[in-house]
């Protein structure tokens, strides 16, 4: 495998009821943590079911690292408040790429995750092959908190001319 197979674009969506952190309004944003990377969402203000649709583009160095999200509450003039977090791995899709997937019409389910006790799936989370990409919405139920859902969309980054995920070749 290379050194650097491809980037994840993670389209943060929205989320659900959230729990809420302040008198005067809760303005909710995410932060995805992997490796040394953490990228973050725009704060909405004022609301425990925000609206980002935002993508966020991660470098994966290796497909078997789970990726960490936290919601937070942006406070003005003290820490940050928790809002709950949760965890993803992206191993299904990363199967999921490595097959040749060409004559599949578009909008195919080709692989459904399901919640377990150790993944944090609200829900069936559907691989899909979507316009000649793959495609991964996922639900996931935040933890540490009394309720909260946030809901993503994965989608895998070739890089042009570059290496791909692949089967290492002997020789």
């Amino acid at each position: 495998m290379s050194d650097l197979p491809g980037f994840l674009s993670v389209r943060v969506l929205r989320g659900v009821n959230l729990v809420s952190r302040d008198v005067t309004g809760s303005g909710p944003y995410v932060v995805l943590h992997l490796d040394n990377q953490k990228l973050k969402t725009s704060v909405i203000k004022n609301t425990t079911n925000p609206v980002w649709n935002e993508d966020l583009t991660l470098v994966v160095k290796n497909p078997a690292t789970p990726i960490q999200l936290e919601v937070l509450d942006k406070d003005t003039f003290s820490k940050d408040d928790q809002m709950g977090d949760a965890e993803f791995d992206i191993e299904a899709l990363m199967q999921i790429i490595q097959m040749d997937l060409e004559d599949i019409s578009s909008g195919t389910v080709v692989r459904t995750v399901r919640p377990g006790r150790q993944c944090c799936l609200a829900d069936e989370s559907h691989i899909i092959w979507e316009n000649g990409q793959v495609v991964q919405d996922m639900l996931l139920k935040l933890r540490n908190v009394e309720t909260g859902v946030v809901h993503l969309q994965l989608k895998w980054v070739k890089i042009p001319g570059g290496l791909h995920l692949q089967a290492e070749e002997t020789g």
